[in-house]
């Protein structure tokens, strides 16, 4: 009969979260709203309009949230003026804003996993150019191809510090 072995502390717990880059990361994209502003200008809803009406969302919502991901170099400004009209902007991913792709890929399969409805997803992702299902995939820097999530760890990286030490900010 085996004993149970006792409880491992996670390696985690020596180093501090004070400048962790996915906390910094969500305080930008953390945002309902925001995630949903960026599904519809990946979808290329890009104007205004089109994005507040397609979305839903409010319009002092979708103001805040398009400064935000402009300051912040996700997406950019692109004037466009229709005949009679004054010019106007549509919003635009930059090469930052395209990097967050595969990580709105990865949140839409998990949602259709677990949240779609019965008869199925409301959107599929495809290759353009062989029109089959595109899905994110995890592998390591030598090529293995990580299926299993329990497959990932983490260690301190370069600008870890360990943890209850002083921060620039104290």
């Amino acid at each position: 009969m085996s004993t149970p072995s006792a409880p491992t502390t996670p390696a985690a717990l020596s180093w501090s979260v004070d400048n962790c880059s996915l906390g910094r990361a969500m305080a930008i994209l953390g945002e309902r709203w925001t995630v949903v502003v960026l599904r519809e200008v990946f979808l290329g809803v890009r104007r205004f309009a089109d994005i507040q009406r397609h979305a839903g969302i409010p319009r002092q919502v979708l103001t805040s949230r398009l400064a935000t991901l402009v300051e912040h170099g996700i997406l950019h400004r692109v004037p466009y003026q229709d005949e009679g009209a004054r010019t106007r902007h549509e919003y635009r991913l930059t090469d930052v804003g395209m990097e967050l792709q595969p990580i709105l890929l990865a949140i839409t399969r998990w949602g259709d996993a677990h949240l779609a409805d019965p008869a199925g997803v409301p959107t599929e992702f495809i290759h353009r150019d062989c029109g089959e299902p595109v899905h994110v995939e995890i592998h390591c820097a030598a090529g293995h191809h990580l299926a299993d999530p329990r497959e990932v760890t983490s260690r301190p990286g370069p600008s870890a510090k360990p943890y209850g030490a002083a921060t620039a900010t104290d």
